[in-house]
């Protein structure tokens, strides 16, 4: 077997785990979604940790696929994002601040890594952008602030951060922009729900419909910049 064949044949083995890997989240986020729908309580737990493991493998196998290596913290920003899930699912105090601070670590690898692939280089965009969530942030927490009692300073805190995830995400193009806008309102429906709101129609839903694809907005809009930057980054560079 010559050595081109057998570059086809892995090459084509790639493809078809990414392609696995994509489907594989998919299903499995129809089936949690489903699950909340009809109340299936142990098919949302079993589904949920599965979530965030799926799209990192897929990102890790797809970016192989076209012979580059993913962005070094896309994979830890999914996988902190699962410990997150995972710890929320315990309905304790203690693993809901614990699971926050996952999602915060998650928020840092995300901000860090849209900055270091140029989501600041446009500084007049970026101040525009930084402006209007800044103020959806203040009025925000400002409203939810009576609201939250001792979860007050670390819903703060961590908002600060995921709003700083959408700013930077918006940097890199409209798919990773409005995948760090929905992160936001899933959170968002979320803080609504500590704060003891009325609930939306499908309360539960909405949040994990609009987590589920922010994600995978914020992994698919890094891996498509990536390959953009590679194309047009001249010979010899």
């Amino acid at each position: 077997m010559s050595i081109r064949t057998t570059t086809r044949a892995g090459l084509g083995a790639r493809l078809r785990s990414a392609t696995g890997l994509l489907g594989g989240f998919a299903a499995t986020s129809a089936a949690h979604l489903g699950a909340i729908v009809s109340g299936a309580s142990v098919l949302q737990n079993a589904t949920k940790p599965a979530l965030m493991p799926l799209l990192a493998a897929h990102s890790v196998v797809a970016a192989r696929t076209a012979e580059r290596r993913a962005p070094r913290l896309l994979a830890p920003a999914l996988l902190l994002s699962a410990g997150g899930d995972v710890l929320l699912q315990l309905k304790d105090d203690t693993a809901f601040l614990a699971g926050m601070g996952s999602f915060a670590a998650a928020h840092v690898c995300y901000v860090t890594m849209f900055v270091k692939r140029g989501a600041l280089t446009d500084r007049r965009r970026a101040l525009v952008v930084a402006a209007a969530y800044a103020t959806a942030w203040a009025a925000l927490v400002g409203q939810l602030w009576p609201d939250l009692g001792d979860l007050r300073v670390p819903v703060a805190g961590y908002s600060l951060l995921l709003a700083s995830t959408a700013v930077t995400s918006a940097g890199l193009g409209w798919r990773t922009g409005l995948g760090g806008a929905l992160f936001l309102l899933s959170d968002t429906l979320i803080a609504t729900q500590l704060a003891k709101w009325r609930e939306l129609p499908g309360h539960q839903f909405w949040i994990m419909a609009t987590y589920v694809l922010a994600q995978y907005l914020l992994a698919d809009g890094t891996l498509r910049h990536q390959a953009d930057e590679e194309r047009t980054e001249p010979l010899g560079a």
